[in-house]
């Protein structure tokens, strides 16, 4: 899949300039010299980074967030977790273990009333962009579904010498997106490009396991 010039062709649409591109080509960009003085606090313009890739934190748990205790024990493990690693790197593996500063945010936020896999994730995702990786439901079902997801992606990036990882940096290259964009971003995006458009809620097969692969 990764190899193939449709891959290409849906990164350049997903960060088409003005009104071409979508919503979500602005998720690690919104309010970015702001997120550098708050990267280990959860602010408002997360809250509605979010809302780009079409999941909303409940109001309840965004005012927790914001101005409650739960902002405060996020960002005790935020502060643990740096910026600047990559999830492809080895040093990556004790952050995303399960008993892991990562880990362990995300499980603060799925104990929220209404807070789903998707939204803890991508909320994580808006504020460590290189270590976790966005997943929602679409990129899910095309994977055929994926226990320990963040684990399994960190073995895969890391397998064959880093083939996987080079491969997504090249098509980085090849797309001519903006640099800033992950590995682990361009990874979403392709899947997410890929199967948006067939998935169903239920009942949905997934990227068909004799097609491409990645």
């Amino acid at each position: 899949m990764l190899d193939e010039e449709r891959s290409v062709n849906d990164l350049r649409r997903y960060f088409a300039p003005g009104r071409e591109s979508l919503t979500g080509s602005q998720f690690e960009t919104l309010g970015a010299d702001r997120a550098a003085l708050n990267r280990d606090v959860v602010t408002a313009e997360d809250l509605v980074a979010v809302q780009l890739l079409n999941v909303r934190v409940p109001p309840a748990v965004a005012l927790e967030l914001l101005q409650g205790d739960l902002g405060q024990q996020i960002s005790d493990e935020l502060r643990k977790l740096p910026l600047s690693v990559e999830l492809s790197e080895e040093a990556a593996r004790p952050y995303i273990e399960d008993c892991g500063p990562a880990s362990r945010a995300w499980q603060m936020l799925r104990e929220c009333h209404g807070v789903n896999k998707a939204i803890a994730g991508k909320l994580l995702a808006r504020k460590r962009p290189k270590l976790l990786p966005v997943y929602d439901n679409v990129v899910a079902c095309a994977l055929h579904g994926r226990r320990g997801f963040w684990l399994w992606l960190h073995e895969q990036l890391r397998a064959e010498n880093l083939l996987l990882t080079e491969r997504l940096r090249k098509l980085r290259d090849d797309s001519c997106i903006p640099a800033h964009v992950s590995d682990i971003r361009v990874l979403d995006i392709v899947i997410w490009m890929r199967h948006k458009g067939d998935h169903r809620r239920r009942g949905c097969p997934g990227l068909p396991r004799n097609g491409p692969s990645l």
